[in-house]
């Protein structure tokens, strides 16, 4: 029985039917679309539909006096700006989910106390989750807050809204710090990502504030290879 969905569709369907199941895995060329418009009797134009949206979703990439490739799908993040992950995954046309295991109060140790600007002992709110990315594992999220600037943390419901959405609601993020480092995980945090403890791992240190005020430090691990950082920069030519 012939499909009754846009012939566009059906393209895309099958371009999509090949890069989930890694027949054609990243970086794989495609067919071009003269070939696609010819195996499914459609004009090229519509065999251009289908790959365009594939390129705007993410899933292709073209590069110029080449042709259209599969693309590295590894989730990513920037590192210049601070992204809400769940809205990353989604736009991804993924599924975002997650794993909240820690949601307290906690006395600042040492460590906490110096990156959060605050005194030892000093009451902080503590989270811990695991985001998922189709159900699989791509972030673990260590972070601290500082209750004076969101004393209503620890009543957001972490299952429907990120730390980033709570944090953004409350205090609007104005500078923001990274540090990023390569290292291995240790054996509760790879078991937490599914992954071995020779696995290596991006550790980022993030720290952002709203105004003058020092609001929240976090470590984020990242199964490395699951993920990737991406920075980009603008100079006005003079």
């Amino acid at each position: 029985m012939a499909s009754s969905s846009p012939l566009y569709q059906q393209i895309q369907k099958h371009l999509l039917d090949k890069i989930k199941s890694n027949e054609w895995p990243s970086h794989h060329q495609i067919p071009p679309e003269e070939k696609l418009a010819r195996d499914f009797n459609v004009s090229r134009m519509t065999a251009n539909k289908a790959i365009r949206d594939l390129v705007q979703k993410g899933y292709l990439t073209r590069q110029p006096g080449l042709g259209t490739f599969v693309t590295d799908r590894k989730a990513e993040s920037s590192l210049v700006e601070v992204y809400n992950i769940a809205e990353e995954v989604r736009l991804r046309g993924h599924r975002y989910g997650n794993q909240v295991l820690i949601c307290e109060a906690i006395e600042a140790d040492d460590e906490v106390a110096l990156r959060l600007g605050v005194r030892l002992g000093s009451r902080v709110f503590h989270t811990l989750i695991v985001h998922l990315e189709d159900e699989v594992p791509i972030q673990l999220e260590k972070r601290y807050v500082n209750p004076r600037w969101v004393p209503d943390y620890l009543d957001a419901n972490f299952t429907t809204h990120t730390p980033n959405e709570v944090l953004v609601a409350a205090c609007p993020i104005t500078d923001v710090e990274h540090i990023v480092e390569a290292i291995l995980p240790e054996a509760q945090a790879a078991e937490w990502l599914s992954i071995d403890t020779a696995s290596p791992c991006l550790s980022m240190i993030r720290r952002t504030w709203s105004g003058e005020q020092l609001i929240s430090y976090a470590r984020l691990l990242h199964p490395g290879e699951r993920y990737k950082l991406r920075s980009s920069m603008h100079r006005e030519l003079s």
